[in-house]
Order: structure tokens, then sequence, then C-alpha cells
């Protein structure tokens, strides 16, 4: 097995929740955190990863409410758009899509809280600041999936 192979399977299962987790994932291969981590930035610069990413239990955190709300922004304003949503700490999801034809919307992000209230809240402000007022909130109904990818 490489090097390469070895970080992306420790990488696989659940991050220690602690200040310093990748020295821990990299004292499990024998490596120090400064190797670990150099592995990681050549993979990502070679374009193998992308990014490193945590899956929060949102339930657990107390947020019961959330909804994928798809956005139809005029193209020269989507990264700012992009940029405003994404600072809000009810958004943890933020991507920018191309059209459809019969799906005009473009930019998409996922609204979590405590209620649906909460939820028409969070998007009502993004509507006051950016002017974006074409929109279509998809309420989840139910979790099916929420793993980690496996490659290995």
């Amino acid at each position: 097995m490489t090097l390469e192979e070895s970080v992306v399977r420790a990488l696989q299962g659940d991050i220690p929740l602690e200040p310093a987790p990748f020295k821990k994932i990299a004292a499990g291969l024998g490596l120090s955190e400064e190797k670990f981590l150099g592995v990681l930035a050549e993979l990502k610069r070679r374009g193998v990863l992308r990014s490193i990413r945590a899956i929060v239990r949102h339930k657990r955190a107390g947020y019961s409410a959330n909804a994928m709300v798809a956005w139809k922004v005029p193209e020269g304003r989507a990264v700012s758009f992009g940029k405003t949503a994404a600072a809000s700490p009810a958004i943890s999801h933020c991507y920018q899509r191309l059209t459809r034809p019969g799906w005009p919307y473009n930019l998409y992000t996922m609204v979590h809280g405590r209620s649906r209230a909460e939820i028409s809240k969070v998007v009502a402000g993004l509507v006051k600041k950016t002017g974006v007022k074409d929109y279509l909130a998809l309420e989840s109904l139910r979790e099916f999936k929420k793993t980690s990818m496996v490659y290995f």
C-alpha cells in the first residue's frame, strides 16, 4: 500500500473531534503531522483531493428543521450572493450549479434551524440582504444517508 493510499484510508472514517485531529491520525500511521499534511497538500495540488469536510449531525445538535433553497441569482451576482449566503452560520452548504431547461435555479444553500419559522427567517434575511427574491425552498422530510466517502 502506498503512503498516499494509507493517508486516504485514514481519512475515510471519523476524524477525531479535538484541537489537532490530523496529528493524532498521522501518529496512528507512524508519521509526523507535517508529513501527513504534506501528503494532503500534494494530493490537493494534483487535483486528487478537493477538500476535507465534516458531516454535521444537525439533529443531534438540536437543529430539527432544514431546507435546500434553490435560488435564481443573476449570473453577474452569483459570487457576491454566494459569499453573503456562506457567511450565515445557519447555512452549511452553498453551491453554484448550471441551470437546465425548465430549472432556472443556479445557486443552492442548505439552511438549518430549530424550526420552520427559523428557516423562513434566515431565507427572508438573505432576500433582504441580496435583493434576490426568486427562490424555491425544498424542505427536508427524511434523511436517507449521511456517511463519509469510502474509496478503499
